[in-house]
């Protein structure tokens, strides 16, 4: 068993030992809480899903089921974590995990902080691209399916706007059309800032 694999199995056993989550027994969320941790501020590559919108978990369960949310952890890990899950356990799922509240990550290069603020903010116009709070609120909070982006953790960000530009994910337009315009040092940028937001 590689290290990778045999920590994941050490993580897995602590995490259901500290019991499920919820009060009500019904909806079962110990195998989450494995890659996204107890308090679900996210590990690894396995992002925060505290505080984030009921709508868009939701969403995201139902591209991991059909298989449009098609990037390499969601098919290793996602496709079968929700091969069985019912519409009623993804709804309860998705409304436990939004009342939780997210912490920042605050992983991101401090000294590109400014910069990401002003892409979020004004968008690069000499890119066509429009500011990333017109969608995703003025503090990254969201509106219903559209995500939570504040507080992400840098890792997490900087990699889906990666995969958007490589053409994973192609149905959650806009994004793989303004990703594919944006460029590595402006992708460390936004992914930076929006790590500090909360």
């Amino acid at each position: 068993m590689n290290l990778f694999k045999f920590t994941l199995a050490i993580l897995a056993m602590v995490f259901s030992a500290s019991g499920p989550l919820l009060a009500d027994e019904t909806v079962r969320i110990g195998n989450c809480t494995w890659c996204h941790g107890t308090s679900a501020q996210g590990i690894w590559m396995a992002p925060r899903l505290a505080g984030q919108r009921h709508e868009y978990i939701e969403n995201q369960l139902l591209s991991f089921s059909n298989h449009t949310r098609d990037n390499p952890a969601s098919k290793q890990y996602m496709w079968g974590a929700v091969a069985a899950l019912s519409p009623q356990a993804a709804r309860d799922l998705a409304a436990y995990f939004s009342t939780l509240p997210p912490q920042a990550a605050e992983d991101g290069d401090r000294g590109l902080e400014a910069a990401g603020k002003t892409i979020y903010e004004q968008g690069i116009p000499d890119s066509n691209i429009a500011s990333c709070l017109a969608c995703h609120g003025p503090n990254g909070e969201g509106f219903g399916e559209i995500p939570r982006l504040g507080g992400l953790a840098y890792s997490y960000l900087k990699r889906r706007l990666v995969q958007w530009g490589e053409g994973y994910h192609a149905a959650a337009e806009p994004m793989p059309r303004v990703a594919n315009k944006l460029s590595p040092n402006e992708i460390d940028a936004l992914a930076s800032y929006l790590s500090f937001l909360n």
